[in-house]
């Protein structure tokens, strides 16, 4: 089995492509086949190489390899020329003289296909006067001759596909100006490439009975072909900018794992057969098989993506995990990256925090108050707890500093210091919750208050408490 990966590079790796691209080497992964990168860059006004570094490097974030590749399609034009005049040579194909804009008018008033009246015209030319124009150095474009009936073919998604010849155009192989069209050039690349399994969006559907008709017409045999539906929005509508991030680029630095995004994308358009979401690169491979492509179109959920994030999250290993806290917070002045080195300090941190993570980025602003010596303050939390009435709040965060005095520093002892504190007050325990967690971390939310004192330490406790007795009264 070998399957293909085709990106053309006028823009970056979007979801809909990366989609793709895993499905293609999960299948590949799968039957033990070949994988072949091929870049379709013979659109040079558009094609650019900062875009194709861009792909690769999101195929490479997504832990899709290759096994052949990449390959670039504008290295094939001569193949591809030499394909279109032997299929002109076998009487395939015809040359088109015709002025497109005199043909158009024509085909409006006939009501016909442009390429029905070029393909009339070129008939009463006889092909006598069209190898002579051809001679004489006339340019002209090169067209299949679609025959008549009817082109069927194989879909593993959709099942036999049939399309009637008569609404299939004479489609332009060769322009007037010796390039090729896209589907000459795909066609002859997999041939050449020896492809044998073609999975693509629906988008291309429409393309594929015109390649059907010229892999028969160059006596080349068929790949086996699957078109999967296509990703839509929240709104039902195809997937596009107005959904928010598309590119597969902007998830990574919005702190997505890629084993997150692979296992997202794999759920798009197939299921596992059973009610499980959550799969490692490993589990989807072993799973994955075309027989549970789905007919139906899938929604871009991101609420789904992040809970996934989360999950496969808190299955990260704590090493590279830290690894992308240290990356996340070494900008901050007061970073303490000392911190870092305690690695037992540092698991039980990840084990608070990593249940309220559910990005790459949430888990660095979720350690950031551990970690660093200046907090950034939430307005919100400020305005609620501390400004709403802050006699009360540095009353109440002034009875902790003392409570907490000589206190064995575990969540036992300071639970209890707290709530008999509080009795003492007569207020309930969260009022003195709030305020201390603002002092502490900055924040409205945080993860449970007692493991947030543990985790910080008797010092830095006592110190953050002072100065947001200070921060209060300054205000």
């Amino acid at each position: 089995m070998r399957l293909r990966f085709a990106p053309s590079p006028t823009g970056y790796l979007h979801v809909g492509g990366a989609r793709t691209a895993v499905f293609n080497w999960l299948i590949a992964r799968h039957e033990g086949g070949v994988l072949v990168l091929r870049i379709e860059d013979t659109d040079r006004a558009r094609s650019d190489d900062e875009h194709t570094q861009v792909i690769l490097d999101g195929l490479g974030w997504l832990g899709v390899d290759w096994d052949e590749g990449p390959f670039f399609q504008s290295e094939g034009v001569e193949r591809h020329r030499a394909d279109a005049y032997r299929l002109l040579a076998d009487g395939n194909a015809y040359r088109d003289f015709s002025d497109p804009e005199a043909v158009r008018v024509e085909a409006q008033e006939r009501g016909m296909h442009p390429s029905r009246v070029a393909r009339e015209q070129m008939q009463a030319l006889g092909d006598e006067e069209s190898a002579r124009r051809a001679e004489a150095g006339e340019p002209f474009a090169i067209r299949l001759l679609v025959p008549d009936g009817e082109t069927v073919f194989h879909d593993l998604v959709h099942g036999d596909m049939r399309f009637g010849n008569e609404d299939i155009d004479d489609l332009v192989i060769l322009r007037s100006d010796g390039t090729p069209t896209y589907n000459l050039a795909v066609v002859s690349d997999d041939a050449e490439m020896l492809i044998t399994h073609v999975l693509r969006g629906d988008d291309h559907l429409s393309n594929t009975p015109k390649q059907v008709l010229l892999y028969r017409a160059l006596g080349h045999p068929e790949p086996v072909f699957a078109h999967v539906p296509l990703i839509l929005g929240s709104d039902g509508r195809k997937l596009s900018k107005r959904h928010g991030a598309t590119a597969v680029g902007d998830y990574a630095k919005e702190g997505i794992l890629p084993e997150a995004m692979t296992n997202f994308l794999a759920l798009l358009g197939w299921s596992p057969g059973d009610d499980r979401e959550l799969m490692t690169r490993d589990e989807l491979v072993e799973a994955f098989h075309t027989d549970r492509l789905l007919k139906s179109a899938s929604v871009f959920d991101t609420e789904k993506l992040a809970w996934l994030n989360g999950q496969h999250l808190s299955r990260h290993p704590d090493q590279e995990l830290v690894g992308h806290i240290r990356a996340l917070l070494d900008h901050e002045e007061t970073f303490r990256r000392d911190l870092l080195d305690d690695t037992a300090w540092v698991g039980e941190l990840l084990e608070v925090i990593k249940p309220r993570a559910r990005t790459l980025d949430e888990l660095a602003d979720q350690a950031r108050p551990f970690l660093c010596d200046e907090l950034h303050f939430d307005e919100k939390a400020v305005a609620k707890h501390w400004e709403k009435d802050p006699a009360s709040a540095m009353e109440r965060l002034e009875a902790l500093i003392e409570a907490f005095e000589g206190v064995e520093w575990s969540r036992k002892a300071l639970e209890t210091a707290l709530r008999s504190r509080a009795e003492v007050m007569d207020v309930g325990a969260g009022k003195l919750i709030h305020p201390l967690r603002v002092s502490l971390t900055g924040n409205m939310a945080s993860p449970g208050i007692f493991d947030v004192l543990v985790m910080l330490g008797r010092e830095r406790v006592a110190s953050r408490m002072k100065g947001g007795v200070a921060r209060i009264r300054g205000r």
